[in-house]
């Protein structure tokens, strides 16, 4: 279980990122959503130690892990997915996949991995993470790690940025049977409809503040009609090219 409470982020000349931002995460899959700049990719990366509160603290399982850093993090148990992954230039997909796992991986289970996430193993398990790959090939590379690790709470931060309709849809059934198959909690940031519907909560962020956070059946509906979140729809047109 992840707690936050009281989180504030100030950056130099004291503008406030978040204020005074307390949450408590259980859920197996949470959604983290509001308009551009409100907050939410701070947010993100504060819970994951890239970024350090300027005030509050964070609980994971009831440890303090407020001022650790993003390696001790991930010591116990946090991942986090870029929303752009990085390319490794000579670093094959194998050894990403060896270094998340922590430990030995033979190939039969790095090929489990990329079979999760709709990948022909056989194709990917000695390619160059370079720039032959597709921007929805590396997504799926990236989720792929995230699996070898098993952690506690896997963070997402707008895994649909950057890629096509047909990677956008697959991307979906692999975060899908995430879902299913995972035993740690999910946490997403997004402003695509599909990936809120399948959130059993849903929390939206704007002005550096949580203004809601509830069941999807609760949140959702209203949110798809509010005009501070058009952007659901927006981003929705454009993949569908409206």
């Amino acid at each position: 279980m992840l707690e936050l409470k009281n989180i504030s982020y100030e950056v130099e000349g004291g503008k406030e990122i978040l204020r005074n931002v307390s949450l408590t995460i259980d859920d197996r899959f949470v959604a983290i959503t509001g308009p551009n700049g409100g907050g939410k990719s701070t947010l993100a990366k504060i819970i994951a130690g890239i970024y350090q509160p300027t005030g509050g603290q964070i609980l994971l399982d009831g440890e303090d892990i407020t001022h650790m850093s993003i390696s001790d993090r991930a010591n116990r148990g946090i991942s986090y997915a870029f929303q752009q992954p990085v390319r490794f230039k000579g670093l094959r997909v194998r050894d990403l996949l060896t270094l998340a796992a922590g430990k030995g991986t033979s190939i039969a289970e790095a090929c489990e991995y990329l079979s999760e996430v709709g990948l022909c193993a056989r194709d990917y398990i000695d390619r160059e993470l370079n720039d032959s790959l597709s921007g929805g090939e590396l997504k799926r590379i990236e989720i792929a790690m995230v699996l070898a690790r098993g952690t506690k709470l896997s963070i997402f931060d707008e895994p649909e940025a950057g890629i096509d309709l047909w990677s956008f849809q697959n991307l979906i059934r692999v975060f899908e049977k995430m879902y299913e198959q995972t035993r740690g909690s999910i946490l997403i940031i997004s402003h695509q409809e599909r990936i809120l519907n399948i959130a059993d909560k849903i929390i939206y962020v704007k002005g550096g503040q949580v203004e809601r956070y509830g069941d999807k059946a609760e949140i959702l509906p209203s949110l798809l009609n509010s005009a501070d979140n058009a952007a659901c729809k927006v981003l929705t047109d454009k993949m569908e090219g409206k």
